[in-house]
């Protein structure tokens, strides 16, 4: 059982419990057509999202990694009433796309796209007072997961959720040998969740029509709570 299995598991469970409609289609299309690297979220994973986004009635999201919008439709569709998802997105190609994919969703209203490197966009958001978030998804670049993590965490409500995507790689997480600067991210990132006493994580491995990989779910405890205003 290999790859092809796991993407027609993938395809099963998208037709019958994450169906598309005509602007997740429509984002997937606009993505391919502008080049975009094809590394979005599986419909299963976003509709993952979704599910924690509403379970949690959350009013404020953050998003590390925009690419062309797609998880970030995911996402936004959880919002409760009023709320807002920040999104932040380093290409400004990418941006473009996004722009574009969010409107046809008719997402415009709640979601707020920053451009730029997300080290140096979110010392704007800490002199703004955003948050506390209630869910942060980080899907950015891989080798910046500890620091994004790190600010996510001081701007996370009580209760909230912080999830991590790509964190296993293939199983080259646990391949002391590698020392890319993604891998050993991933594993300084684990390291912060083993000592960090404001939080309970847990890492599941995944595969699907992604490939071999894995995601963290980290549940923020009361010390964590940011003391900005709500988003």
């Amino acid at each position: 059982m290999g790859a092809d299995r796991w993407t027609e598991v993938d395809d099963y469970v998208s037709r019958l419990l994450a169906p598309h409609d005509e602007a997740l289609e429509a984002a997937l299309r606009a993505s391919g057509e502008a080049g975009l690297p094809e590394i979005q979220v599986s419909p299963p994973q976003g509709q993952l999202l979704t599910l924690l986004a509403r379970s949690l009635g959350a009013k404020a999201i953050l998003e590390f990694g925009t690419l062309g919008g797609y998880s970030t439709i995911w996402l936004g569709r959880g919002l409760a009433e009023g709320g807002r998802l920040i999104t932040l997105e380093a290409d400004p190609d990418y941006a473009e796309v996004a722009r574009g994919n969010i409107d046809r969703a008719g997402l415009a209203g709640v979601v707020d796209l920053r451009v730029g490197q997300a080290l140096d966009v979110l010392p704007g958001l800490e002199a703004e007072g955003v948050g506390p978030f209630d869910l942060t998804f980080i899907d950015a670049d891989k080798a910046h997961t500890p620091e994004y993590f790190a600010w996510a965490l001081e701007h996370a409500r009580p209760g909230g959720l912080i999830v991590a995507d790509n964190v296993v790689r293939d199983g080259a997480l646990v391949d002391l040998e590698d020392l890319s600067p993604t891998i050993e991210a991933q594993r300084r990132f684990h390291e912060m969740l083993a000592i960090e006493p404001r939080v309970d994580a847990t890492t599941i491995q995944t595969v699907g029509s992604k490939g071999y990989d894995g995601f963290t779910i980290v549940l923020v405890g009361g010390a964590a709570a940011s003391t900005g205003s709500d988003a």
